[in-house]
């Protein structure tokens, strides 16, 4: 029996990773993920290992797999997963190729992931009970991929989302 490479699961069968030639082991859900995206449960939870793995196919998948999860983890895992440039490279050359959602601060700055912003508004941040201060500097953001309004970015220790008209780019 053969292992899925991303999850370790049993049954795994051979998967192509566009667009080189390499096959991964995967199981069902795993494939599934690959193919139609994944959903945000706990299986890919496997990703938090998956992404350091030190075979380049599996940290493409895995890459492209928290690219397109809707969770705040899969974008802590990505700001500090690192890849060597030529599988980066492979990672985004296979990625789905949609209308591209440009983000723009205030400005009509186009913002970009791993920019720095500044509030231009005092902010009240909604469950976590303080105000983001007007000129407060939000380093490392993330964009959102469904909503070209929408940055998120750690602000006195919690992540939270932003709306791009009350920042500009540092």
């Amino acid at each position: 029996m053969t292992q899925c490479a991303l999850c370790k699961a049993d049954d795994a069968s051979p998967v192509s990773v566009a667009p080189k030639d390499d096959t991964v082991p995967l199981c069902a859900t795993c494939a599934d993920g690959v193919a139609n995206g994944p959903q945000d449960a706990p299986h890919w939870q496997c990703l938090n290992e998956a992404i350091w793995s030190t075979e380049p196919a599996e940290q493409v998948l895995a890459y492209r797999l928290l690219h397109r999860l809707d969770a705040a983890w899969a974008n802590d895992l990505l700001e500090i997963a690192y890849l060597e440039p030529e599988v980066l490279e492979w990672a985004e050359a296979g990625m789905p190729s949609g209308e591209a959602i440009v983000h723009r601060d205030v400005n009509g700055t186009v913002l970009q992931n791993g920019d720095t912003v500044t509030l231009i508004k005092a902010l009240p941040v909604k469950g976590a009970g303080f105000t983001a201060k007007q000129g407060t500097a939000v380093r490392k953001i993330s964009l959102e991929a469904d909503n070209a309004e929408h940055i998120s970015g750690r602000v006195e220790g919690q992540r939270i989302v932003i709306l791009t008209k009350f920042v500009k780019k540092s």
